[in-house]
């Protein structure tokens, strides 16, 4: 019996320490748009450490609907939905150095776009790659959301772990579910606030 309990303790122990499990999903929303539909995208389920979760808040301002606030202090994104509220993500932003501020309009809308770092970033990380196409390996994620004229989007991450983190070199990265709920959502022409 004294090994059993033994036993069952350290088991216990290692189930502690085990890391979140991640689930594999077959999103049919996520994976059109040009990804490979026989490829599994791959998300968290219940809880990695920081996870921020969307969520209808209320959202005092005169903002039309439609727009979207972006706090980058608080590292949250508003979707303004009228009547006093909005739909709330997190994000990731721009790191010491690389956080701005500004109104802008959604200038273009992609789904699983191609990704090509501008000069600035290659500058300063010669070994990125040039350009990398779209898919489930691009730091762009599923959808990307482009700023006006400026090198900035909003878009979805491969990393979702870093959302709510400042780590970027200046776009707004969010989950690949968030990205797709808000593509969804949001119309080319929107006006997007920056504060911060």
């Amino acid at each position: 019996m004294k090994r059993l309990l033994a036993i069952l303790s350290v088991a216990l122990a290692f189930a502690a320490l085990a890391q979140p499990a991640r689930a594999q999903v077959d999103d049919p929303d996520l994976l059109s748009g040009g990804a490979p539909t026989n490829k599994r995208y791959q998300f968290f389920s219940g809880g990695y450490a920081g996870e921020i979760s969307r969520t209808t808040v209320s959202f005092p301002g005169d903002y039309k609907p439609g727009s979207i606030y972006i706090n980058t202090a608080e590292r949250r994104l508003y979707l303004i939905l009228g009547n006093g509220q909005a739909m709330r993500y997190g994000i990731g932003v721009g790191r010491d150095g690389f956080r701005w501020a500004g109104v802008h309009k959604i200038s273009a809308k992609r789904e699983w776009p191609d990704w090509t770092p501008p000069a600035q970033m290659l500058r300063r990380r010669p070994d990125l790659p040039r350009h990398m196409k779209g898919g489930e390996d691009n730091p762009l994620g599923a959808r990307a959301m482009y700023l006006g004229s400026s090198l900035y989007r909003i878009h979805g991450s491969n990393e979702p772990e870093t959302i709510g983190q400042a780590v970027s070199s200046g776009c707004f990265r969010m989950t690949n579910a968030d990205v797709v709920d808000l593509y969804n959502r949001v119309q080319v022409g929107a006006t997007v606030i920056v504060k911060n």
